[in-house]
């Protein structure tokens, strides 16, 4: 282990990579060395964001397939093994997230949220792992969130959807740990991003949430690259089953 954060030649494979966080990380990584797959639903996003990192002299290729289709998904995964090569770390990122209070959240924006959250990183993750598995190595990084551990108005479908990331990411552990796969999970707390915008532009909200945080502020996306790149890397070859809570000290405060 002469670089325990390189990921020079690594195949990565990020979902929901077209924007937001899941752009960021692909940067990050690329940064690193990886070459990344850049997911997204339709082609066109995917090829933008990957045209992108590569007029940044990044190595990156589309991958476009909606996450929540198991026929896509394995369609997609199988052409990426034939074609680019091995996937070496899955980055399951894609998320939505929507706003009601609970006795009035439609039962449609419940399912949208369950089965991109929580649905799409049970098909993803074991697409790639039927293929990690007879190789015995590979990496598996969930992105959840702080709600899988406090509740919050109005968003109860997502904390839920969170929580079951939180237990996909310790039961394929316990499953996949054996074949030398490493299955790990990072719970971002309030960023500044597209999905909390409103929030971010609510001084009320901001007010609270800079007291409640240790660190008394936002956190910047880039503050997430970090623990990305050593959960993808050597570096964390005998984490496992983890949930590393990048959020300013939020979950450790009362």
């Amino acid at each position: 282990m002469n670089n325990l954060f390189s990921l020079d030649n690594k195949i990565v494979l990020i979902t929901g990579a077209s924007r937001g966080i899941g752009f960021l990380l692909a940067r990050g990584l690329a940064q690193q060395g990886a070459h990344i797959l850049v997911n997204a639903t339709t082609d066109e996003h995917a090829r933008h964001a990957a045209d992108r990192l590569r007029e940044e002299g990044l190595r990156a290729d589309a991958a476009a397939f909606d996450v929540t289709d198991s026929q896509a998904v394995h369609a997609a995964i199988d052409r990426i093994e034939a074609d680019i090569g091995a996937i070496d770390v899955l980055i399951n990122n894609a998320g939505i997230q929507r706003r009601h209070p609970f006795t009035e959240f439609p039962e449609q924006d419940w399912d949208d949220i369950i089965a991109v959250n929580q649905k799409a990183v049970f098909i993803v993750s074991q697409t790639v792992a039927r293929y990690m598995v007879p190789r015995r190595r590979g990496k598996i990084v969930n992105i959840g969130s702080m709600q899988s551990e406090l509740g919050r108005d109005t968003i109860t479908p997502y904390a839920a959807s969170k929580g079951a990331v939180k237990m996909l990411t310790r039961g394929m552990c316990v499953e996949l740990a054996r074949y030398n796969i490493q299955v790990n999970g990072i719970a971002p707390g309030y960023f500044k991003t597209e999905m909390t915008q409103a929030l971010a532009d609510d001084p009320a909200f901001t007010a609270w949430l800079t007291q409640r945080t240790p660190a008394a502020r936002w956190g910047d996306p880039q503050e997430l690259i970090g623990a990305a790149v050593f959960l993808a890397a050597d570096a964390s070859t005998f984490v496992n089953g983890q949930l590393l809570f990048v959020d300013g000290g939020m979950s450790a405060a009362v």
